[in-house]
């Protein structure tokens, strides 16, 4: 669509929560003003957003649509007949539920080994070879829901497994990759399918202890600025690769990487929907993740 006013207007789509967008979020909007765009907070679930409105919507801050992803999906949905979502709805859809990893590993993408146990499974396995694994629902954000657990407490992983499934929840069951306490995690950002900066991303779960009830929509995380690795770049370049439609269809990307047991980047999630980009890490990356936007109007 085009809007008739000088300005294009595009939406920033948040959560009642950070209604006025995070802090990282804001850093969008000066570079948005100086390209001649107008950007505009604005709640996805309020009702009386007039979506038609704007040139485009930008999915940022929605971290509520986890425990409601059926009601968000038809959300950017409905927005995309009036409008455009970015990322689109076949991204937000497919990167939305962890099976995609799945989908990654068909691929050839190397990927952190997870085994899916469904609703209505009785019988699961935790892995073997590893001195802890991780149980977390297929649906998530934020690490909700998710708990780094040792051998000795298998009783309270089987309930935390069993409490998901009661709830219809699809789980996955990883190992913990030590190299997450060492070398932690690196995400790569990419905005229009370019590669913007990285940041090393500290680790968040404690062995046996309630990880999973996380006071908000978050766990806090250790951030700091970090140079990834010719390989590490591959992988994530693969990653989305197997995106729906290709690489082409994503506004902005953030591929999360750890090392296996021989020092290999393998991916743990792909960040397609609401990812926090870490604007704050890098001095240009704003003005990058804006260039970006103003090039999908």
């Amino acid at each position: 669509m085009t809007n008739t006013a000088n300005a294009a207007r595009v939406a920033l789509a948040t959560c009642a929560a950070f209604a006025d967008l995070d802090v990282d979020d804001r850093l969008l909007l000066e570079p948005l003003r100086a390209l001649g765009i107008e950007p505009v907070p604005a709640v996805w679930d309020n009702a009386g957003v007039d979506w038609a409105s704007f040139d485009a919507v930008v999915i940022r801050s929605t971290w509520d649509y986890a425990e409601r992803r059926d009601e968000f999906l038809h959300w950017v949905e409905e927005t995309s007949r009036v409008t455009r979502v970015l990322n689109p709805i076949s991204v937000v859809a497919w990167s939305s539920d962890k099976h995609y990893l799945n989908d990654l590993s068909v691929a050839g993408v190397p990927v952190v080994s997870t085994h899916f146990v469904e609703p209505g499974d009785e019988h699961w396995n935790f892995p073997t070879g590893f001195a802890e694994f991780v149980v977390k629902p297929a649906i998530s954000a934020g690490s909700r829901d998710t708990m780094r657990y040792s051998h000795a407490s298998h009783s309270a992983a089987n309930a935390h497994v069993r409490r998901l499934l009661d709830a219809q929840r699809s789980v996955m069951i990883q190992p913990y990759l030590p190299s997450v306490d060492t070398v932690a995690e690196t995400a790569l950002l990419f905005f229009d399918g370019e590669y913007s900066h990285a940041i090393r991303k500290g680790p968040l779960l404690q062995v046996d202890v309630e990880g999973e009830k996380v006071e908000g929509l978050f766990i806090q995380e250790q951030i700091d600025p970090r140079e990834p690795t010719p390989a590490q770049r591959e992988v994530a370049q693969a990653a989305m690769a197997v995106v729906p439609r290709g690489p082409e269809q994503l506004l902005y990307a953030r591929i999360d990487l750890i090392d296996d047991t021989h020092g290999n980047p393998v991916v743990l999630e792909l960040e397609l929907v609401e990812p926090s980009v870490f604007l704050v890490t890098d001095p240009s990356a704003a003005t990058r993740f804006a260039e970006a936007i103003a090039r999908n109007l």
